[in-house]
Formats: structure tokens, sequence, C-alpha cells
């Protein structure tokens, strides 16, 4: 039987945090009880947050005694969030570590899926783009154009299998997190891509896309005028570090500081 940590960043979540934790914890619970899997932890990273969203994790705390949660003020990236959570869930036995979203998007059910699915994979993640996949509600036809053209983009620079790599539910192996703790990095608007091609290229990594349940939440905080240009510009950027053309990447960072240093002192 497994031991389960799962991890969900949450920045300004005081809204949607209280349902997640009820929906999981509750969850889980049963499927503890019922001895499906060995035990579980719901790791919550609060990351940067302004407003109650550690306030409602205390109470759930109390509630369920494999709720816990660390707390970084400063820090805003969710990626940043996600490894951290890694590292903490790495202290203890954990067999199988992922992440979620805290928005509810992806239901217990639909991440379960996730570990039923793991098997002899290296890891697991939800794809929305395949078919037995459902997705409610439908996207709008813009959202669905810039994510498929996102996807293509992507699929061309690294060279992925994937038809999804953006959906917040992925399941790895302790083993797998262990080797490559140390190596991954960041991207403020791909850390997910970021993440996967960091297994593929250190490690070789057998990742599994499976489909998935997917309930688009309102209250997102995508922009859907900014966000696309942001991720796209950070998978160049990524690309450009793991390439011949790095150099490019450092060279940025030097004329960055410069400018930043420069309106410091007007």
């Amino acid at each position: 039987m497994e031991q389960i940590s799962l991890i969900i960043p949450a920045h300004n979540e005081e809204k949607r945090i209280g349902r997640m934790l009820e929906s999981y914890g509750s969850f889980f619970e049963e499927k503890k009880k019922r001895k499906e899997i060995s035990n579980f932890e719901i790791l919550v990273v609060i990351n940067g947050t302004t407003d109650r969203t550690e306030d409602v994790v205390k109470s759930f705390v109390k509630k369920y005694h494999e709720i816990r949660y660390l707390n970084f003020p400063k820090l805003a990236a969710k990626g940043l969030a996600i490894i951290e959570g890694f590292k903490d869930a790495l202290k203890r036995k954990n067999e199988f570590i992922g992440f979620v979203d805290a928005d509810m998007s992806t239901s217990p059910n639909a991440f379960y899926e996730l570990v039923r699915n793991i098997k002899n994979y290296d890891g697991v993640i939800a794809n929305r783009w395949v078919k037995g996949s459902i997705m409610t509600p439908k996207q709008s036809l813009i959202r669905r154009i810039i994510s498929r053209g996102g996807n293509f983009i992507v699929r061309t620079l690294f060279l992925f299998p994937y038809s999804d790599t953006q959906c917040g539910a992925k399941l790895f192996k302790r083993k797998l997190l262990e080797k490559n703790i140390n190596k991954l990095i960041t991207i403020n608007w791909g850390f997910d891509i970021a993440l996967l091609y960091c297994f593929k290229k250190e490690d070789h990594a057998r990742i599994k896309s499976i489909p998935t349940v997917w309930h688009d939440k309102a209250g997102s905080k995508l922009d859907i005028k900014k966000t696309p240009l942001r991720t796209l510009m950070s998978i160049i950027r990524l690309r450009l570090i793991h390439s011949p053309f790095r150099f490019i990447v450092r060279f940025y960072r030097k004329i960055k500081i410069l400018y930043l240093t420069y309106k410091k002192l007007l």
C-alpha cells in the first residue's frame, strides 16, 4: 500500500482552500480507513500570501492530523513553492509525492487516478486533451487555440510526447525526486515544463500521461492577455539555458541588472 504526500501551493487562496482541504482530507481519510493506502499527508505550501490563507489552513490542521503546512511570506513563485514542498515531503517516508492546484479544478477522485495508474512508471500526469478526458465547462475557442498552440511550441522545442504539460495535477515516485531535487529550477511561467524536461534530460524518466476530469473554476488567476506571452518567453529562456546558446540568457541577465541599477539611481 502507498504512502502519499500531496503538495498544494497556495497564494492568496482564503476563499477556496477550505473547500479544497475538506474535500481532499475526507477523501483520503476514507481511503486510509479502507486500507487502500497506508497513509497520506496534505502539505499546503503558502507562498507570498497577503490574505487569511494561513488562518484557514490552521483550522483544518486541527481537524485533519494529516494536513501540514509551510509558510514562505516572501516566496511568490508557484514553482519555488512546489520545490520547497518536494524537499519537505522527502524528509518523511512518502513513496509517492505529487502536487495539485488549490482551486479544486482536479477533484480528489481525479487525482487518485494518478495514484492508480503510476504502477511501473516514474511519474504520471493528468492530461486534459486526450480521448477520455472531460472538461467542464467547455473552454472558449480563444483559450483552446492558445492552449493547443502553446503546447505545439513546447512539444517542438523540447521534443515532448505530452499533449498537456500545464495541467496542475502530477505525481512522481520518491526515487525520481530524490535523484533530481537539487537539479530542479523554476521559471516564473513554465515550472511544469522545466520539471518534466529535467526528468527527461537528467534521468530519462518514464512519465505516463492519462485522461482526467477537469472542472474549470471561476476566479482563475490566469490573465488570458498576459500569461500566454509570459509563458512563451519563459519556455524560450528555458530552452536557451539547455542549449549552446545559453550565453544569450547570461547576457540578458547582465543587461537587466545594469538597467535596474540605473533605474534606482535616477
